[in-house]
């Protein structure tokens, strides 16, 4: 079995280029890993997402032990096999979720006790509970489970949560236990201050996880604070593993993340913006409701090749969108992701061929021009 490894092969600035091996395929980096929450990217067949581009899919510990339940997706042969997709899979912990959807939440030094928001049954997770999950569901990269506050918060909570999350990767290397192909992710936590991420890197670091991932951002403190942070959290982790940073997000968000170190990324919002009509191009954003398309035989992106470009005009997409057929969010959603992964190759090729900073400038001078003129 292929073993897991990442593999450097340029860099210009602090953005980095390269190929993590899995024994499920190759992940080129950048990376960005479309979410199929409940096993499924909705909107879309697996077959078609790969079409995109897309190396790897994110499957959602929360959602998944809750229904169809983690025993069930083991018993039918695994989640690549219960959702029809061969390539690697990495599955987040559940801790996120616990803290933005379930109710009556008790946290202990075990673990999170919670009411699933779906009906109302009791649940706990705890680091080996976490590990046990995400065992049965088979993915191929496994993150740790930690507790993420929301900011913001005071700095005594943040620490206190950082050192707990800490204790928490301890005890999530230990249940993870030898499972050679599998990789198992740590969790840099401490919110926005420098040297609670530096104490948090230095734990993870002592613990030894073969990728780390800056988590606790993305959850509302506005993105000048997240770069800010970024700008010295991800030169705390370790150079020669992915770096992953959770839940990010806008195509500037991705563009400025991998500017400062990143490696890979996950976000709902391409294929939730498809659903409700919000188009990404070079451009910009586009709203695909609005009257001025109406009439426009144009395609979204004259420089895109998914189906929804090549194959359709404005007009038609405006037209299912406001009639609510269930082509537009295939189509929309197709293009949105398309969009994302073609951001990512331009990244790889630019950080390969040393012109990022060129590029960088050219993706934000397009973005600035906006939508073309209305005919």
């Amino acid at each position: 079995m292929t073993a897991f490894s990442f593999e450097k092969h340029g860099q210009d600035g602090k953005a980095r280029t390269g190929v993590i091996h899995t024994a499920r395929g190759d992940i080129r980096t950048p990376a960005f890993m479309p979410v199929g929450t409940a096993a499924t990217v909705k909107a879309m067949m697996p077959e078609s997402v790969a079409a995109t581009g897309a190396d790897i899919l994110l499957g959602n510990t929360y959602h998944l032990m809750l229904r169809p339940t983690a025993e069930r997706i083991q018993s039918l042969g695994g989640l690549h096999k219960f959702m029809n997709w061969s390539g690697p899979i990495l599955t987040d912990s559940g801790g996120f979720q616990v803290m933005s959807l379930a109710a009556l939440r008790k946290l202990t030094e075990r673990g999170v006790t919670f009411k699933s928001h779906i009906d109302g049954s009791r649940h706990e997770i705890t680091p080996e509970r976490s590990m046990e999950i995400q065992a049965m569901l088979g993915s191929d990269i496994v993150m740790c489970f930690d507790e993420c506050p929301a900011l913001p918060a005071d700095r005594d909570r943040i620490a206190s949560s950082m050192e707990m999350s800490m204790r928490w990767a301890k005890r999530s290397k230990e249940a993870f236990g030898d499972r050679p192909g599998h990789a198992l992710f740590g969790i840099q936590q401490g919110g926005l201050e420098q040297d609670l991420r530096g104490q948090s890197a230095e734990s993870l670091r002592e613990i030894g996880f073969d990728g780390y991932a800056v988590g606790g951002l993305a959850v509302g403190e506005g993105q000048a604070a997240m770069f800010d942070c970024l700008d010295f959290a991800a030169d705390q982790l370790p150079q020669d593993r992915p770096r992953y940073l959770m839940g990010v997000g806008k195509p500037d968000d991705i563009v400025g993340a991998v500017a400062r170190g990143i490696d890979m990324m996950d976000c709902v919002l391409p294929s939730r913006s498809g659903r409700t009509g919000q188009v990404f191009t070079r451009r910009g954003v586009l709203n695909i409701k609005n009257a001025r398309h109406q009439d426009d035989p144009r395609p979204l992106d004259e420089d895109c090749g998914c189906p929804a470009c090549s194959n359709y005009s404005r007009a038609y997409l405006h037209h299912v969108y406001r009639s609510q057929e269930i082509i537009s969010s295939m189509l929309l959603t197709w293009h949105n992701l398309r969009f994302y992964q073609d951001l990512m190759a331009g990244m790889r090729d630019a950080i390969a061929a040393g012109e990022f900073t060129q590029w960088q400038a050219k993706f934000h001078t397009d973005r600035a021009e906006g939508d073309i003129e209305p005919l």
